[in-house]
C-alpha cells in the first residue's frame, strides 16, 4: 500500500498478535475454546482485516456484538471452520440469517428463543442458541423465574435449537471495587448450570469470561473465553496487569510486558513553515511562539479522532522525538513544534500511536491525554483509514 496517498493509516503487527494469543492460550488452557471479541470494528483494529489475520495465526472462533457485525466477519473470513457469535443485538427478522449461515447467538429473552425455534423448523436446521443468564449485572440476560418456560420451550423444540453454550457477563471484574459482586455472580452461575443440567439441558460449552475475568478470575474460565482488550496488547486497565504479575512473578521478567501492541497509527508531515518569536499558530490565539519557531503541518485531525481537546497538550513521534501539538487541532490537520528536531521535513512519517525509535506513544498515553479509556480511543479511530498487516 502507499501510504503517501492517505493522510493517515493503521498497521497491524501480526507477530505482535502471534505473541499475545501464545501468550493467552498457554494462560488459559489448550483445551478451552480462544474466541476473538471484535467488536466496536476489532476494537478499532479493523474487521475486516482482522479477521484474516487472525485467522492465519489460528483462531477459528469470534464474537461479535450484533448481527451487522456477524455479517462483516462472514464476509472477511477465508476459513470454512471458523465461527461466528453474536453476543448482543439481532433482530427476530436476522434470525433466519443466522441459523441459515450457522452463525450463534445469544439468547436473553424468551421472545427471540421462540422465534428461533420457530425460524429454525422453517429453514429446517437448528439454531445455535448460548443462553445468557442474569447473574448480577442487571442489564441483560434470562432471569431465573424464566428459566423453567425457557427450559419448556427447548424440549418442545429440541430438534429446533442446539445449545452451544451457557453463559453470563460480570459487571466489572477488572476492579477490585467489584469483588463482591463478581464472586456473587460466579457463585450464581454455578448454582443456575446445576439448575439447568438437573433439568435435562447440557450445553455444549460454559462460558462467562472476557479479558479482564479470564485474568483476575481464573475459576471463571471454564470452557471457553471471549477474549477482546488483551489480545490487542493491551491490559483491560493497569490494576489487571499489576494483580496477575503478583500472581505470576515470572511473566514480568526483565520488566518486559507479555503483551505486544498490535495497532499502530501512522501519518507524514504534510509541510513545514518557520513562524517568528510572538505570532500566533493557526486559529484564534491559543498558542503564541516564545522563540523563532519551525512548525510542522500534519494531515490528521479531530475528524479523524485526534480529538480537538487535544490543543496544545497532543504528542506526536516525529524523527524518534516527540513533537507537542501547537494550537489548535483542526478537523483535518494539526500543527506540532518541530524546532528542537533536526531535519524535519515534509514526507517524514508521524507516529500518533506506536513506537519510533526508542520512543513509544502508547494507547494508554495518548488516553490520558484525552482523559478517556484506551478502549474508547481505539473504537473512535475511523473505519475508513485505511488498514495493512506489516
Amino acid at each position: 500500500m502507499n501510504n503517501e496517498l492517505y493522510p493517515s493509516w493503521i498497521e497491524l503487527d501480526k507477530s505482535a498478535f502471534e505473541k499475545n494469543v501464545s501468550f493467552l492460550r498457554d494462560y488459559i488452557g489448550n483445551d478451552v475454546v480462544f474466541s476473538s471479541v471484535i467488536k466496536g470494528n476489532a476494537y478499532g483494529h479493523g474487521i475486516k482485516h482482522f479477521v484474516p489475520l487472525a485467522e492465519d495465526c489460528g483462531v477459528r472462533h469470534f464474537s461479535v456484538f450484533s448481527s451487522d457485525e456477524a455479517r462483516q466477519a462472514t464476509r472477511a473470513s477465508n476459513h470454512d471452520e471458523t465461527h461466528i457469535m453474536i453476543m448482543g443485538m439481532i433482530s427476530n427478522e436476522a434470525l433466519g440469517w443466522a441459523i441459515e449461515r450457522n452463525v450463534s447467538f445469544f439468547i436473553f429473552e424468551l421472545d427471540r428463543l421462540e422465534v428461533a425455534a420457530r425460524e429454525a423448523k422453517r429453514i429446517g436446521k437448528p439454531a445455535r442458541v448460548h443462553l445468557h443468564l442474569e447473574t448480577g449485572m442487571n442489564r441483560l440476560g434470562l432471569e431465573n423465574e424464566e428459566f423453567k418456560d425457557a427450559v419448556k420451550l427447548i424440549q418442545k423444540n429440541s430438534d429446533y435449537l442446539q445449545i452451544d453454550g451457557i453463559c453470563t457477563h460480570y459487571a466489572g471484574a477488572e476492579s477490585v471495587g467489584n469483588y463482591v459482586r463478581i464472586k456473587e455472580q460466579i457463585e450464581n452461575f454455578e448454582g443456575y448450570c446445576s439448575w439447568f443440567e438437573e433439568h435435562g439441558i447440557e450445553a455444549k460449552h460454559r462460558h462467562t469470561a472476557c479479558s479482564a475475568s479470564a485474568l483476575n478470575y481464573p475459576e471463571t474460565i471454564m470452557d471457553m473465553v471471549r477474549i477482546g482488550i488483551s489480545q490487542y496488547g493491551f491490559w483491560p486497565n493497569r490494576e489487571t496487569y499489576m494483580n496477575f504479575v503478583k500472581r505470576y512473578p515470572d511473566v514480568d521478567k526483565e520488566h518486559k510486558d507479555p503483551l505486544e501492541r498490535v495497532l499502530s497509527w501512522k501519518s507524514h508531515v504534510m509541510s513545514t513553515k518557520k513562524v517568528s518569536a510572538g505570532e500566533f499558530v493557526g486559529y484564534g490565539n491559543t498558542y503564541l511562539t516564545s522563540r523563532d519557531e519551525i512548525i510542522a503541518s500534519v494531515p490528521i485531525g479531530y475528524s479523524h479522532g485526534f480529538g480537538r481537546n487535544l490543543t496544545n497538550v497532543g504528542i506526536v513521534l516525529i524523527n524518534g522525538k516527540r513533537a507537542p501539538v501547537a494550537g489548535l487541532v483542526n478537523m483535518n490537520l494539526l500543527t506540532v513544534d518541530v524546532t528542537d528536531i533536526p531535519e524535519v521535513s515534509k514526507g517524514d512519517e508521524v507516529v500518533i500511536i506506536g513506537k519510533q525509535g526508542d520512543q513509544e506513544m502508547t494507547v494508554s498515553s495518548f488516553s490520558n491525554m484525552r482523559n478517556n479509556l484506551n478502549y474508547e480511543v481505539l473504537v473512535q479511530i475511523p473505519s475508513i483509514l485505511p488498514r495493512h498487516i506489516v
